[in-house]
């Protein structure tokens, strides 16, 4: 059984510590400030000590004040941020997940809207990385990754594969005939070094030095492909649109399968109803595309209560 709280006087506390005065904390509180008084001393009654130095012109907090009130500030903080979520009469719950960028960009920003009009009280927070999230010290519900599926601690479901082609603007595109021509044009180059030796294989031409700019993102590359910086190897189902209107063109058909982007969860981290409503919407979508959606058993996270 809890213990009674004296809620009141918590709450003059609190108040009277923000602002070093009973008489702002009583107009906060909408009381008046011998109320204010009244509370406060009944707490210090309670808890055997003084909380405030009365001090001519306001207050001054004791050392057993100061350790109480950021227990008190952060309570109420959570308290008042939870009531908040309870707009309109619904509970609107807060889903927080990381994207790497081109994901976020090519693919999923243009279905985000079949999202919150599926789920109008899921309240989606999503944080961009280049790929290097870590799940538990971001607090993360979900990270939507690039890669192979295996990240240490983390359940993994496959979304979509994503082969990497070379993409260029039409201008440098027509100078190439064949992939022997590439020698003559800088090669824009990503994190991972040996995608374009992956590509030269598939090609059936010899491998060659590669000299052009490093970009941490497929999406930061891209653009600089578009600027007619050079040929970029990217995922270029991500760049649909950029294809589409003919800022971007394929000048070969060759591809290298080099990862997957994958919705990606702690191990025993408890299913919330957001969770669960957007990993199974996110999924869908990813299937309706005609993609294959696991090449491994889907992941089973636990529920929560």
């Amino acid at each position: 059984m809890r213990p009674y709280l004296p809620l009141n006087a918590l709450r003059a506390f609190e108040s009277s510590a923000r602002h070093l005065s009973f008489t702002r904390a009583a107009f906060e509180l909408n009381v008046t400030q011998a109320a204010v008084s009244q509370q406060v001393r009944m707490l210090e009654e309670r808890l055997g000590t003084a909380l405030f130095k009365r001090l001519p012109r306001g207050l001054a907090m004791t050392d057993e004040g100061l350790a109480l009130r950021p227990v008190l500030t952060d309570a109420f903080d959570r308290i008042e941020a939870v009531l908040k979520r309870f707009e309109g009469g619904h509970f609107h719950e807060v889903l927080t997940v990381g994207v790497v960028g081109t994901f976020a960009v090519g693919w999923l920003m243009p279905r985000l809207k079949s999202f919150r009009d599926a789920h109008p009280f899921v309240e989606l927070r999503l944080l961009t990385n280049n790929n290097r999230v870590d799940l538990a010290t971001e607090g993360l519900d979900f990270a939507i990754r690039f890669g192979d599926g295996t990240w240490p601690g983390s359940l993994a479901t496959r979304l979509l594969d994503a082969p990497l082609a070379l993409l260029c603007t039409p201008e440098i595109a027509a100078r190439l005939s064949a992939p022997e021509d590439l020698i003559n044009e800088t090669l824009l180059r990503s994190y991972r070094a040996d995608d374009w030796m992956s590509w030269f294989t598939a090609a059936g031409i010899p491998p060659r030095p590669i000299r052009g700019p490093v970009f941490d993102s497929s999406r930061l590359m891209v653009e600089a492909a578009i600027q007619g910086a050079g040929i970029a190897l990217a995922p270029a189902l991500m760049f649909d649109h950029e294809i589409n209107t003919g800022r971007l063109v394929r000048p070969f058909e060759v591809e290298v399968h080099a990862g997957s982007y994958w919705l990606t969860g702690l191990k025993g981290k408890p299913m919330t109803p957001a969770m669960l409503q957007f990993s199974q919407w996110i999924v869908g979508e990813a299937a309706s595309g005609g993609q294959t959606r696991q090449t491994r058993p889907t992941p089973q996270y636990p529920q929560s209560a």
